[in-house]
């Protein structure tokens, strides 16, 4: 696919949207039914961060910490403009407060 078509294209399509990383030690590091389908571009959750509103299946465990082993949110083929799209929210939790 030339760069031009890349453009026209969905992020879902094209290559730089998939990474597998089949001789990882912990590969898949999620229970999957689908180990051809499963991603690793977003090894580590950008969307970990965002708490309660990151879009995927995770519970919290008793002494609070977010507890993600049975989500596959980013570890989905298809998963990538949702990540990507959620960038700008991850950008503002970041952010600097002026009075700081």
């Amino acid at each position: 696919m030339s760069k031009t078509d890349a453009l026209k294209t969905i992020p879902e399509e094209c290559q730089y949207s998939f990474f597998q990383h089949t001789k990882c030690e912990y590969f898949p590091c999620h229970k999957t039914d689908a180990p051809d389908d499963f991603n690793c571009l977003f090894c580590y959750c950008p969307l970990y961060a965002l708490k309660d509103r990151c879009g995927g299946n995770f519970r919290y465990t008793e002494s609070g910490i977010k507890d993600c082993s049975a989500c596959m949110l980013p570890h989905n083929r298809k998963s990538y403009s949702y990540v990507v799209g959620k960038f700008k929210e991850i950008a503002e939790i970041t952010r600097l407060d002026p009075k700081e």
